[in-house]
């Protein structure tokens, strides 16, 4: 099986020019995602895990390497170099991403936000939010929040509506950042064979768990992340 997606040497770094410095974020990343299967980028604070998903997701632009995504016609587009048009279209039909902080329209109802992927890929709005309604209800959002906007919500409850926007469309490509943070046991758990229930559709995964014991039930792949060294500790071992 051909993976959906291959990363090749990637690396991303922030140029601050007042100061005329170069940050390394993340450095020479290789891995793949494959349909069915889940890999798992572990790896200290300031690895560029995050950097990682969101230059796949195309939120930072790659500095260098290769990104290689392929679609359900087998046509293959590399994400580092693809047009804002093409990564739109991804994002719509291909590419989904659960990410640490629920961003969306204020004054939305939380049902609204969660069946938005579906209306865009052109469900009806009433088949769109029944399917919503059974993905709030299965991750313990209470019916009383369903019409209300996020922006009231607490933490948890936020990172709910996140997680169930981002599984409900069941994307090609899911990037899953954190996707249990400030969730109590019993919703952790119902993510957890959420995430079964998704790898055996078909979805290719590629996550960031910072819990072990996570790691180890949902991961069919491991990619260990160090951070990468500063320009001047390169420049100064080239010298030396």
């Amino acid at each position: 099986m051909q993976p959906i997606l291959e990363i090749d040497g990637l690396s991303k770094h922030f140029q601050l020019h007042e100061q005329n410095k170069l940050i390394p974020s993340c450095a020479n990343v290789h891995l793949q995602a494959s349909a069915g299967q889940l890999t798992a980028l572990i790896g200290p604070t300031g690895a560029g895990k995050s950097s990682v998903l969101k230059c796949v997701y195309r939120t930072y632009l790659p500095s260098s390497g290769r990104m290689l995504y392929r679609d359900g016609e087998g046509h293959r587009t590399d994400l580092a170099q693809a047009s804002e048009h093409r990564m739109l279209a991804l994002r719509q039909h291909d590419i989904g991403f659960v990410t640490q902080f629920l961003h969306c329209l204020p004054r939305r109802s939380a049902l609204d936000v969660v069946c938005e992927p579906l209306v865009a890929q052109g469900m009806t709005h009433q088949t769109a939010r029944k399917r919503a309604r059974e993905l709030l209800s299965l991750l313990n959002v209470p019916e009383r929040l369903w019409g209300v906007p996020p922006a009231t919500f607490s933490g948890g409850e936020k990172q709910r509506i996140n997680l169930a926007r981002g599984l409900i469309a069941r994307p090609r490509l899911l990037l899953l950042d954190e996707p249990t943070a400030s969730l109590d046991p019993t919703t952790t758990e119902r993510v957890i064979e959420l995430i079964h229930s998704i790898k055996t559709e078909g979805v290719a995964m590629l996550a960031i768990f910072h819990q072990t014991e996570l790691v180890l039930r949902l991961a069919d792949h491991v990619v260990e992340l160090t951070p990468p060294l500063a320009v001047s500790d390169i420049l100064e071992t080239c010298t030396s």
